[in-house]
């Protein structure tokens, strides 16, 4: 499930508290720089161009931040789910149970065949969504969502990466690892004027500097990090693949119908308008339509793992029967506080929209005029 802000202009996933953590430790080493590096390098540049250093290491921060905020504040392209289990196809194309089927007899296909490029790419049926996964979609079981374009749950930004954030997700990687070779660099240069300037050895000027030495060595060590994951991610952006597909189908041995070419590829990922969301977080949801997602569907048809415990693969969760109550107002938890009135045969103290849900049918359609 998600966490939303500023009334659902911003949608964080489940984990959002783990971008704070990504937040300090981005600021925190800006902070040392500016304060213990940058400062004293302002007046060591002719033309005043030392004030640029420290310049340039508070726009790339806000910068490096604002993209942060796109990846993990935006929705990372979730599909809404379904009320209800979709409808059998049936072989002649029409949905009636004339043909010595009963409607309990029919069962979902778990896996459809669709042509992407001219390659046969077979969806999966999400029992959790109740549809069938377009292709290149997965079910994230941190979020609890089917998401476009799956790519993975990054930890540290707290949310899905799929087809809504996923160019601001590498931008994001790629702008952090140059900002922390900027860091890098400019402390080794500040080291060097230490040392050119009282003519010692490399290790003392060092010692004068403990600050310079701590953001070396922190950023040396970060930048294995994000600068090994830009590369992994360049690698995956100029084939068309995602984390997800790269460890899973292993495209390098088999056809890939996504790869449009390398150049294309890349314009396919930045130079493409963001496909719109298809949730508008905003909008009320009425009661009413709360409560129905409590019924079973109307229509007799079953789920392909109906009646037996079912899990997905790619959830990673246990296993739940197909029957469990799958919405957040679970029907256990709606307690009708009514009573039958023996002398008078009607309903007391208890919401109408409650009794009416949690009574049987046969009753409701006898009493519909004292409802």
């Amino acid at each position: 499930f998600s966490e939303f802000l500023l009334q659902g202009r911003f949608i964080f996933g489940p984990d959002v508290r783990s971008l704070f953590l990504t937040i300090f430790l981005i600021l925190a080493p800006v902070l040392v720089f500016c304060i213990f590096v940058a400062r004293h390098l302002m007046n060591d540049f002719p033309d005043h161009w030392g004030i640029s250093v420290m310049v340039v290491a508070v726009v790339f921060t806000v910068y490096d931040l604002t993209l942060l905020l796109l990846t993990s504040g935006r929705d990372p392209g979730i599909v809404p789910r379904n009320m209800h289990p979709p409808e059998p196809e049936s072989l002649d194309g029409n949905n009636d149970t004339g043909n010595g089927q009963t409607p309990q007899q029919l069962r979902l296909p778990r896996t459809k065949d669709v042509y992407v490029n001219g390659v046969v790419v077979k969806v999966k049926y999400c029992d959790t969504c109740m549809l069938y996964r377009p292709p290149r979609c997965s079910h994230c079981s941190i979020c609890n969502n089917c998401v476009e374009r799956f790519d993975h749950h990054c930890p540290w930004v707290g949310q899905c990466i799929g087809l809504r954030n996923y160019r601001f997700f590498y931008m994001f990687v790629f702008s952090t690892t140059l900002l922390c070779l900027y860091v890098f660099g400019f402390c080794w240069v500040y080291i060097i004027k230490i040392r050119d300037a009282e003519g010692s050895s490399i290790w003392r000027a060092m010692l004068k500097t403990p600050a310079s030495m701590v953001l070396i060595i922190y950023c040396f060590i970060c930048v294995w990090f994000v600068g090994g994951l830009s590369v992994f991610h360049f690698y995956l952006m100029s084939t068309n693949q995602t984390t997800y597909e790269n460890f899973r189908y292993r495209y390098d041995r088999r056809a890939n119908p996504y790869n449009v070419g390398v150049v294309n590829n890349f314009l396919e990922i930045f130079c493409t308008a963001v496909p719109a969301s298809k949730n508008n977080f905003r909008a009320r949801v009425p009661v009413e339509q709360g409560l129905q997602q409590s019924r079973p569907p109307t229509r007799g048809f079953m789920s392909p793992n109906m009646g037996k415990p079912v899990g997905d693969l790619e959830l990673g969760r246990k296993p739940v029967s197909w029957d469990e109550p799958r919405s957040g107002a679970d029907i256990r938890d709606l307690e009708v506080g009514g009573m039958l009135d023996e002398k008078e045969g009607r309903i007391t103290h208890a919401s109408p929209d409650l009794s009416r849900e949690a009574l049987p049918v046969e009753l409701m359609e006898g009493r519909a005029g004292m409802h």
